[in-house]
């Protein structure tokens, strides 16, 4: 079962991850691990079901420049946390990944065809859950996250990207990895939030297919698949052997933090 959608007004793409079934009858606690999209638009006295949940930290993924372009809204009295998962990606290259740029990329479709016509959407896609993984700055994104979710004193907390579904997607799958969510729960959550992005994609995709822009670029790029996600999870297997091993020496958590992780966010 994944994570519940929130009918948020002001939020796209908002989840908790409560109620996400783990082996032996338990299921994730729900009301303190939140997933969504950029928060530009919230509004938490016009939405009352992002209020109910009395978010005290938010943990940002996303790029300088998509901080600036389209700031969170964050309300009073709620710790904001920045933790660019692609600073060191975007540092290698010298350009954000399409990642970080959904919506300049699907506003040009001769742009889009030349980094992502043939195919090539998929690979660089897979190239950047890799870096999620191997990166100095990713790392020490989801060891934020991590860290935070650890505090036994902290209270329900939402991490984002832009359009919550990569780097919002693997953190997801780090935190459900850790509480020993099997592979079919992972991929189901994972897989889950693509009907609420193209939902909130739809206008964008709609404007780039009249231009002429490949549906197929445009599905690959607001959509995740399977094959992203065992990018990821293919890194993991050849940098550090095992997902424990990562989450210890990879992000730098400990064995203590990862069991107060468990201990707060499990239910029977």
């Amino acid at each position: 079962m994944p994570a519940s959608a929130i009918p948020a007004t002001t939020v796209a793409n908002l989840r908790d991850l409560g109620g996400t079934a783990l082996p032996g009858g338990r299921v994730v606690r729900s009301g303190l691990a939140l997933r969504s999209g950029q928060l530009d638009r919230l509004d938490p006295a016009a939405d009352p079901a992002f209020a109910a949940l009395g978010v005290r930290t938010i943990v940002d993924f996303r790029t300088n420049a998509e901080r600036a372009s389209h700031p969170d809204h964050v309300p009073d009295g709620v710790q904001l946390l920045v933790a660019d998962a692609l600073a060191d990606k975007i540092a290698q290259n010298g350009v954000a990944p399409a990642a970080a740029q959904l919506r300049h990329v699907l506003s040009d479709p001769a742009l889009a065809e030349e980094k992502l016509g043939g195919g090539r959407a998929e690979s660089l896609f897979a190239d950047t859950y890799r870096a999620l993984v191997s990166t100095r700055s990713a790392r020490a994104a989801y060891r934020t996250l991590l860290t935070e979710l650890a505090d036994p004193d902290a209270g329900p907390l939402l991490f984002h990207c832009t359009a919550g579904k990569d780097r919002t997607g693997w953190g997801a799958t780090v935190v459900l990895t850790l509480l020993g969510a099997d592979e079919e729960t992972l991929e189901a959550e994972y897989l889950s939030v693509n009907a609420a992005v193209r939902e909130a994609f739809a206008a964008l995709v709609e404007g780039f297919t009249a231009q002429g822009g490949d549906p197929e670029i445009a599905l690959a790029l607001i959509g995740v698949r399977p094959s992203y996600l065992r990018a990821a999870q293919d890194e993991v297997a050849e940098r550090y052997g095992d997902f424990g091993t990562y989450v210890r020496e990879g992000l730098g958590v400990p064995d203590e933090a990862v069991e107060r992780i468990r201990r707060r966010l499990t239910a029977e």
